[in-house]
């Protein structure tokens, strides 16, 4: 006997509404999870301090400028194109402790905003606040490290800083790392010599720049045909190695005719404590604009359980850290500093200085 037409018309209305809701249940959760996902991949390709990603740029190579051996003040004028660049940012930085082997790659943002605030903020994917924070601002300068089970932090006054004779944990303060990231300016009245025409084809410049604690000398290496800085190297008062950068993949920026490298090594040698080498990659930069909204991007963070005043620090400098001269790892031709002289002789058939190769 067939049930009544009454009864077969209830029992589909009851499966159709079982199916309808559980497909509504199991189309809730898959539009969840799809939410979910998408903004988890937003957070990790925008940073932890910001959601909006990095736009990308042409990777043009850098045209020729020169054609043949330039003035000093051709030379200069267009080395100084990143004068042009007041802010400089990206989400897309790796960041490796080359001097830390047991440090893992480190996932990074990149903030400059010229001509004293810098930020970087770099720490293992996925856990955040476990890295290290690099900053400056007008005021003061911090390195934030984590030590054990605790954050520590190193700042000072650059005031008081560039008055200390002995300089532990960071010989330069970090806003330095916007000349290492290709943001050199060449002041042609520091200059003691050069452009010189190098036996590898590039032009090497040397200038002396007066500070609170004395005459720093610097060397700054050039590339002959397109004009940007590929290497530069820092020496103290007493002519000791405190930091050095060799920079490569440059990419032009036609707006500010420009290049500015996506490959950065880094060695800072302080007086006190370990030498500190970083390898930055940068995928991509922000010309000229902040990613971030954060109106505390440039300021000191107060959070560290442990706070140490640099300026405070003093003492004798260790004399294992006298660092030999600069060299590359991949030849041990040496880098001596300038010395204060408006002219040089140089040596027929070489260099007037060997100095570091670029690091590839």
């Amino acid at each position: 006997m067939s049930p009544h037409p009454s009864c077969q018309s209830n029992s589909l209305r009851f499966k159709r509404t079982r199916f309808e809701s559980k497909f509504k249940s199991q189309s809730a959760w898959s539009r969840a999870v799809t939410r979910t996902v998408a903004l988890l991949t937003l957070w990790v390709a925008g940073g932890a301090t910001c959601y909006r990603q990095t736009t990308k740029s042409n990777p043009l190579p850098p045209p020729e400028v020169f054609s043949g051996m330039p003035t000093l003040d051709e030379l200069v004028a267009v080395s100084n194109r990143t004068d042009s660049i007041n802010q400089l940012s990206s989400n897309s930085v790796s960041v490796e402790v080359l001097s830390m082997s047991n440090v893992p790659k480190l996932s990074a943002s990149l903030a400059i905003d010229r001509p004293r605030n810098f930020r970087m903020r770099a720490s293992v994917p996925l856990l955040l606040g476990t890295g290290i924070d690099l900053g400056s601002n007008p005021e003061k300068f911090w390195f934030e490290v984590p030590e054990g089970m605790m954050q520590t932090l190193y700042y000072a006054r650059h005031d008081q800083y560039q008055r200390q004779s002995v300089r532990s944990i960071l010989p330069v303060d970090p806003s330095w790392f916007m000349d290492a990231l290709g943001l050199v300016h060449l002041d042609a009245s520091q200059v003691v010599e050069g452009p010189i025409l190098r036996t590898d084809g590039r032009l090497e410049v040397r200038s002396m720049m007066q500070y609170p604690d004395g005459l720093y000398s610097r060397v700054c290496v050039i590339e002959s045909t397109a004009g940007y800085v590929t290497d530069q190297i820092l020496y103290g008062p007493s002519g000791k190695l405190i930091a050095g950068a060799s920079a490569s993949n440059h990419r032009y920026y036609p707006e500010q005719q420009c290049a500015l490298p996506h490959l950065v090594h880094v060695r800072l040698v302080p007086d006190n404590g370990p030498p500190l080498e970083l390898k930055l990659s940068i995928g991509s930069y922000a010309v000229n604009q902040l990613l971030s909204g954060d109106p505390q991007l440039f300021t000191m963070p107060e959070t560290a359980s442990q706070r140490i005043d640099l300026a405070e620090l003093g003492g004798v400098p260790s004399p294992q850290n006298s660092a030999p001269p600069y060299s590359s790892p991949m030849t041990s031709a040496p880098v001596m500093p300038p010395t204060p002289r408006s002219a040089y002789a140089v040596p027929s058939g070489q260099d007037a200085v060997s100095l570091v190769d670029r690091y590839r």
